[in-house]
């Protein structure tokens, strides 16, 4: 028998085995990777201890009249604002700032697999964090009317709540697109800085001044787009508000970073 037909018959009997690594191990790894340093741990952690001292701090200082689930839940979202972006936005630049890339694109050479399995993965660490952070708040409600001896007040619907969520995602997906752009981590805090606290200022300031950027703010700035979320005032407009901001702020440069993301080279 010659070689050619002994290696027919081999491949005819040995089923064809897929080397593909799945995505929920990819997701997984990269989840895990977030939880494995000391500053990620930390960084992970500070999600319920803001919460906790957020919680603690309405309860010692806000009158009694105030001590409601929508003054628990404002006070713990600015923390989250801020520390959720932070860990979207580590998760992407680690590769490059910890020169860990080489060994990640090695074990899995298609970049889109490893940055969607951050992307998943960051969603799914602001959905966790958020549920958690709400905990906290409910739980503090209820410790705060009953020390105060007031009534205990559920002001914030489920859907109000599920836009809350969704703000803090979209917030975190800035991060994460920064984090796509610029690959440094310096760089991109700092950026995401200028992008939440400085922009919206600046926009303020023109709206207050010019009357053509006052009806185009909506459209435009993302900032005061998402903030109809945090209110709970969302309507059609609103909504139609966002997504056009969001594709100007989230989606564009998004794209924008994974082409030269995809066609850097990686040391």
């Amino acid at each position: 028998m010659s070689t050619m037909t002994v290696d027919a018959v081999r491949d005819k009997h040995i089923p064809h085995v897929d080397q593909r690594i799945p995505a929920s191990r990819v997701v997984s790894v990269e989840l895990r990777k977030m939880f494995d340093t000391r500053s990620g741990f930390w960084l992970l952690m500070s999600v319920a201890i803001t919460a906790t001292l957020a919680t603690g701090a309405v309860i010692l200082w806000a009158p009694d009249k105030e001590l409601t689930y929508d003054t628990f839940a404002a006070a713990i979202g600015f923390p989250m604002s801020v520390i959720l972006p932070m860990v979207a936005i580590l998760s992407v630049t680690s590769e490059w700032t910890q020169r860990s890339g080489l060994s990640t694109f090695t074990l899995v050479p298609h970049r889109g697999r490893v940055i969607s399995a951050k992307a998943v993965g960051a969603v799914l660490i602001g959905v966790g964090s958020m549920v958690v952070a709400m905990a906290i708040g409910a739980l503090g409600n209820i410790v705060g009317t009953a020390i105060t001896g007031t009534p205990t007040v559920w002001d914030d619907s489920f859907v109000h709540l599920s836009e809350i969520v969704l703000a803090n995602v979209l917030g975190m997906l800035i991060g994460f697109t920064l984090g796509v752009v610029i690959r440094n981590s310096a760089g991109a805090i700092v950026g995401y800085f200028v992008f939440t606290l400085v922009l919206p200022t600046l926009s303020g300031l023109l709206a207050a001044n010019a009357t053509w950027w006052h009806h185009a703010q909506a459209w435009v700035d993302f900032n005061f787009a998402q903030g109809a979320l945090f209110n709970g005032e969302m309507a059609a407009k609103d909504w139609a508000h966002l997504a056009t901001a969001s594709a100007i702020w989230l989606v564009l440069p998004l794209a924008v970073g994974l082409r030269l993301m995809f066609r850097s080279e990686v040391k």
